[in-house]
């Protein structure tokens, strides 16, 4: 969209933007407005409600006035840097103000889609007559599936070709009967986001999971030790999951093969090693704030980073920033009371560890004098990866070295 920018004599105003959000996010939907047209706003309160595909967030005033214009309806997807309200700030003024030209305003408008399209690619479908329909039917080689310009013009040479066939019809999936005692509530937008994000992982990556076991009892005792003292000390829990992140960090060290995004044809391989952390909410809806630097963090460092993100994921009070740049993702199953699982990629990273419960068994250890069986604390670890670009053998290093890090855990360590 084009600016033309002009002075004009106007009531004082200020005009409100859709904000940036995040490095990769580009639209925002309005949820709920908390001030009506007419009333009062103070600055620094909120006037309206927005929701990404990542996070939740108000929008607040930065100055006092009264609401003068809602330019957008509760429900509707707005771009960001787009103005969505006007401030009356009483008096009046000569202001230079930014107008949208207005023929660009048709073209960036989104409409009923679950897929996103740049004005460009609107604007070239228009011209061809290619219904939305039809569009969301094209393959996208952008990032997360995303429709180039590029893509379009390969699929319109050769929809020019061939005769003009009906639009396809979309299967509908299987009806299920609903009974007299059935409940039938419609999912949350977070849910329905989930399944949106599982769906196009599974529809993107071969998904496939390696399992191995760990001898966790060094680290179970050490935490013992420690925990006491820790709480007392640092006003935190000691947890495993910072021991989890530092295995993990370490490994990527030694196999950053695993540390990589998939971008159509192109392999990025990240410098930083930033740890997503999958954070069950208490409404059963998931969140994953990231842990930055890992690798650059002590075991104290990470613990409080884990319990702040934690907290705050389940407060709703996380910033669009602190859920992205992940790399590598890290999940709890162990803290459901699961021995393993398969997770989904959480896209467009390449691989996911899980970690399930730790449970003392009896296990067969070999000494020199002898094998002997000893009770251990052990756990199932998998990793869950991209088949594209990471094969098994990769995924099978990667595990060992992290048993490897976990097995020999400095317990002389102070934390």
């Amino acid at each position: 969209m084009s600016f033309n920018r002009k002075s004009r004599r106007i009531m004082a105003k200020f005009e409100i933007i859709m904000p940036k959000l995040g490095e990769s996010i580009i639209e925002a939907t309005i949820t709920k407005w908390l001030k009506n047209v007419g009333d009062p706003v103070k600055e620094d309160e909120s006037i309206l409600e927005i929701a990404t595909d990542k996070v939740d967030s108000e929008i607040p005033s930065p100055v006092d006035g009264i609401l003068l214009e809602q330019l957008f309806k509760e429900g509707d997807v707005v771009a960001i840097g787009t103005v969505i309200a006007v401030i009356d700030l009483g008096g009046e003024e000569s202001v230079a103000v930014q107008e949208p030209v207005p023929a660009a305003i048709s073209e960036a408008r989104p409409v009923a889609s679950n897929r996103f399209y740049s004005p460009l690619v609107r604007s070239i479908a228009k011209q061809e007559n290619i219904s939305l329909g039809e569009l969301d039917l094209v393959t996208g080689t952008g990032s997360e599936g995303r429709l180039t310009k590029q893509d379009l013009l390969n699929y319109i040479s050769t929809r020019g070709t061939i005769a003009k066939q009906p639009e396809p019809v979309r299967q509908q999936p299987a009806y299920t009967p609903v009974q007299g005692e059935d409940r039938v509530v419609e999912m949350d937008r977070i849910r329905q986001l989930i399944a949106s994000h599982m769906v196009r992982s599974v529809q993107t990556s071969p998904h496939v999971t390696s399992f191995i076991e760990v001898d966790m009892t060094k680290i179970v005792n050490w935490r013992e030790k420690h925990k006491a003292a820790f709480q007392a000390r640092q006003n935190l829990k000691l947890t495993f999951t910072p021991v989890f992140i530092e295995a993990i960090a370490r490994a990527v060290k030694d196999f950053p093969m695993v540390n990589v995004s998939v971008n159509g044809t192109k392999i990025i391989y990240h410098n930083d090693i930033n740890v997503g952390m999958a954070v069950s909410l208490p409404n059963f809806n998931l969140i994953v704030p990231v842990i930055k630097n890992a690798d650059q963090k002590s075991l104290f460092g990470l613990q409080r980073d884990v319990t702040d993100l934690a907290e705050r994921a389940r407060a709703s009070k996380l910033k669009p920033d602190e859920i992205m740049g992940g790399t590598i993702s890290l999940t709890n199953l162990g803290s459901f009371g699961n021995l393993a699982g398969t997770p989904i990629i959480n896209q467009p990273q390449a691989a996911i560890i899980a970690v399930g419960s730790i449970k003392k068994r009896p296990v067969v250890i070999e000494t020199p004098e002898g094998d002997v069986i000893a009770i251990r604390h052990m756990m199932i670890l998998s990793i869950t990866y991209d088949h594209r670009v990471i094969d098994g053998a990769l995924g099978g290093q990667f595990l060992n070295k992290m048993v490897f890090y976990l097995e020999n855990f400095d317990t002389n360590q102070n934390i």
